[in-house]
């Protein structure tokens, strides 16, 4: 199915949201909850899967691979059912970039984070895709299952922090697991050990990294959410304990 072919407005710096601007008849697709405001003109309904799919098996088996990934079975669908052009907003729920992606300029297919995913035009397939190789499956986690993006037309990702661009040409980069955002077509995909026993236990960059070979572009973040909780968790505890010891 031919997606349909949005305009949009990236509004914000370092907390942004994305503006998407609707011709009449025209849809987009968004995770739930995602929606900020919509002006009038804009009707939205909840649907099994993305809508890129016709017939119930079709719709099932969306509806499978989003159970796989952990996210809601259903997706909100908002359409633009005035006579004139209309307004929908969305962003995800914690500060960063929100990054366009034309899916026919990178060869029609995105693979990036479960919960990178924003908003879509309506016809862009949302699937999963597996980490090919035995150590990512082995390992799991962060990483393990991502989301498959395919279509001709616009998709939006969300990113903590600043959003770095880099271009492979037949190249190797390594990277941590939580940092990455999403890749195109003709990057292979892999998550191993980052090194020996003593980098793993006492070098402060985790047990695993992700490993992306080939040609292609990738997408990386500066500041995962994960990342950001893990500080704002241990603030806490210690702040907690900090006042239980002054009050002894």
């Amino acid at each position: 199915m031919p997606s349909h072919q949005l305009e949009y407005e990236i509004l914000g710096a370092s907390a942004q949201s994305v503006e998407i601007i609707l011709d009449p008849g025209e849809t987009v697709i968004a995770e739930a909850g995602a929606m900020n405001y919509m002006t009038d003109g804009v009707r939205f309904e909840t649907r099994m899967g993305d809508g890129s799919s016709s017939g119930l098996l079709g719709k099932l088996w969306s509806v499978g691979k989003r159970m796989l990934t952990g996210e809601s079975l259903f997706m909100t669908h908002f359409s633009n059912s005035g006579k004139t052009q209309a307004r929908v907003a969305f962003a995800a729920p914690y500060p960063g970039t929100v990054v366009p992606i034309d899916l026919a300029k990178i060869g029609g297919r995105l693979i990036c984070q479960k919960d990178a995913f924003l908003c879509a035009a309506h016809g862009t397939s949302i699937g999963i895709s597996f980490a090919k190789r035995l150590g990512a499956g082995f390992f799991g986690g962060e990483g393990f299952i991502l989301q498959k993006l395919e279509g001709d037309g616009l998709a939006f990702v969300h990113a903590g922090g600043t959003v770095i661009r880099k271009e492979l040409n037949n190249e190797t980069l390594r990277l941590d697991t939580g940092c990455l955002v999403a890749f195109s077509s003709g990057i292979d995909y892999d998550i191993a050990l980052a090194g020996g026993l003593k980098s793993m236990l006492f070098g402060g960059e985790g047990i695993l990294l992700t490993t992306l070979k080939g040609t292609g572009t990738v997408w990386i973040q500066s500041l995962p959410f994960s990342r950001l909780a893990e500080r704002v968790y241990a603030a806490t505890v210690q702040a907690r304990e900090e006042v239980r010891a002054g009050g002894k």
